[in-house]
């Protein structure tokens, strides 16, 4: 029996803008915001690596669609789409923290408790690089935000939301000092910064007898 419209909507983008394309996801939702004007009844946020403290608005909405930076094993900068049964086995492939859930854990318990959104969209993008502490996404990952909106958009249309040009009023974003424009803008370049660790605490070879 195929899904009924969706009344309410959730654009959720997930991931943790420090290490590079791992802030795909962020970076679509923001980008979303800035450049479409989205109903009432669709709601557009930034997830971060909040994890299971995203369960109540999946238990809030009918659809979710979710933008992330996926390990799918193909070329860097791939995107795919993937919807309902396809997208737990994907989701939360790299955990940044041993203590960070990954998000297919929260979909596991929105359905466990049998409040699991009735339609689920992700759109992946494949990394160049994770591994960047402080680092921007990579010019491949970046040029996928504005196809990966372009899916997003379809898929709101198929479910009877038209969207439109414009922007999106809304307190769920990260604040504006951490937006892309000023975070990649504003750091140092990767010559002038460290960002494996506090160069305070890196182990030194012995000094040679003054």
């Amino acid at each position: 029996m195929p899904a009924s419209q969706p009344e309410k909507v959730l654009i959720l983008g997930i991931g943790n803008v420090l290490w590079a394309d791992e802030g795909f996801g962020v970076r679509c939702v923001e980008t979303m915001a800035q450049s479409h004007a989205l109903p009432e009844d669709v709601r557009i946020m930034d997830g971060g690596t909040q994890g299971l403290y995203l369960l109540p608005f999946l238990e809030e909405t009918d659809a979710l669609l979710v933008f992330d930076a996926i390990d799918f094993g193909l070329e860097p900068g791939t995107l795919r789409v993937l919807r309902d049964d396809e997208v737990p086995a994907f989701m939360g492939a790299k955990k940044m923290s041993l203590h960070q859930t990954g998000f297919q854990d929260v979909l596991a318990t929105a359905a466990l408790l049998g409040r699991a959104p009735e339609r689920l969209t992700l759109i992946g993008c494949q990394p160049v690089e994770l591994e960047d502490y402080g680092g921007g996404l990579r010019p491949a990952v970046a040029a996928q935000i504005a196809p990966a909106i372009d899916y997003a958009v379809a898929e709101l249309t198929h479910w009877g939301f038209p969207i439109v040009a414009g922007s999106t009023e809304t307190g769920d974003l990260a604040d504006s000092s951490i937006r892309r424009d000023a975070y990649e803008g504003g750091r140092p370049a990767a010559h002038e910064a460290c960002r494996t660790g506090d160069e305070r605490f890196f182990p030194t070879s012995a000094k040679e007898p003054a």
